[in-house]
Order: C-alpha cells, then sequence, then structure tokens
C-alpha cells in the first residue's frame, strides 16, 4: 500500500487521520478478495447508492492510470476478429469484479412488491455471494433497514463487511468486519467525507492490480 497516498489524504483532511487504521484493514479485505478472483459487493441507501455506483465505476475500468488488456489478449483479439478485434484490443480495460446491489430495476422492483423492499440488497446478495467475496455497505445513519438486512446475509453467508458510516456508526458498526465511521453526524458532510476515503481506496486498488 502506497502510504504516501494516503498521508496526501490526511494533510487534505486531516479529520480523516481517525478512520485510516480501519481504511487500511478495509484496502486489506478488498486486496485479498481481488487476488483470490473475489467480488465486491457494493451497497447503499439513497445518496449512498449513488456512491456504490461511483465505487464500482472506479474499480471496473481506468481510474487514474491506463489499464490496457494483456498483450496475449490484445493478439488473440486481432488474430480471431481483425478489425473489431483490433478496436477491442485498444479500448478494452481491465478491471476488478464489483457488483452493485439494487442495480437491477426488473429484480429491485420484483423483490419490493412481492416479498419485502427492505430485501432489495439482501436478496440478490444471498444468491450471488460466494466464499472469498466482501461486501462493501454504506449507510450514512449506519441503520438504513435494507444495508443492515443485506449485512446479515453476508454473515450468514461467512463474508467480511466493510462498513462506511457516520460517527455513530449506528447497526452497522456491529455488524461490520471493519467500519469506517467519519468524524461527521449531518448527511452531506457524512457523503462529503466518505467520498475521498474510497477515492483513496480505489486509487490504491489499482496501483495494486494494474503496474502497467
Amino acid at each position: 500500500m502506497d502510504d504516501v497516498r494516503i498521508d496526501e489524504l490526511c494533510q487534505r483532511i486531516p479529520s480523516l487521520q481517525v478512520v485510516i487504521p480501519q481504511f487500511r484493514a478495509a484496502y486489506a479485505l478488498c486486496q485479498t478478495a481481488f487476488l483470490t478472483g473475489g467480488t465486491l459487493f457494493i451497497c447503499g441507501n439513497g445518496g449512498s447508492h449513488a456512491d456504490a455506483g461511483h465505487i464500482s465505476g472506479e474499480l471496473m475500468k481506468g481510474f487514474l492510470r491506463p489499464r490496457p488488456l494483456e498483450e496475449r489478449e490484445q493478439t488473440r483479439l486481432c488474430e480471431q476478429f481483425g478489425a473489431p478485434g483490433a478496436l477491442l484490443a485498444r479500448r478494452l480495460q481491465r478491471g476488478l469484479r464489483t457488483q452493485v446491489l439494487g442495480a437491477d430495476g426488473a429484480l429491485t422492483t420484483a423483490v419490493s412488491n412481492d416479498t419485502d423492499g427492505d430485501l432489495i440488497f439482501a436478496q440478490p446478495l444471498y444468491v450471488m455471494a460466494r466464499p472469498g467475496d466482501v461486501l462493501l455497505a454504506l449507510s450514512t445513519s449506519g441503520n438504513a433497514r435494507n444495508v443492515i438486512m443485506a449485512c446479515r446475509v453476508a454473515i450468514l453467508k461467512g463474508l467480511p463487511i466493510i462498513g462506511f458510516s457516520g460517527a455513530n456508526g449506528g447497526l452497522l458498526a456491529g455488524l461490520a468486519s471493519v467500519c469506517l465511521c467519519v468524524p461527521a453526524s449531518e448527511t452531506y458532510l457524512i457523503q462529503e467525507l466518505h467520498l475521498p476515503l474510497y477515492h483513496c481506496l480505489c486509487a490504491l486498488l489499482e496501483e495494486e492490480f494494474f503496474t502497467s
């Protein structure tokens, strides 16, 4: 892990120094999952759902550096598909496996209508989670019911949980393997502190897995 990047984060936002030990633990959980072929499941309610998509977007394609395909894959694409393959070889990027829970509108509305709206994250996680996966759960209060239900399923399935919450932590702090409880209480201020933390996390993971 690049301590320079963490030091720079703390210089810009000194209040985040208090969660750096938890941040390092969260990074280690993600690193282990990706090294072993696992998936990072992400969920959040309301504005935190947008943050979940933001995190996935940074991990599934290039963020701060290029992520070209491996040379052997580029060669195969060119040899097998000619000019269209060459286009893919130039433009496809490598990424890290993530899944934003609640992004499937058909499933989400069906769960809300047919079973229980609080299960919109728990249901897909129950079906898709496998050993080696991780759940990253965002809730500014720490008490969003749909997020907490997903955490309980993660525990059932044996997945470690990374929590992002506010100063209180709520129920999430008690369920998470590691919880980054940022020093703020207002929802928008909590979200403003979550963003630089997960940007730093994504940047460090990119540096770890995509060196070219």
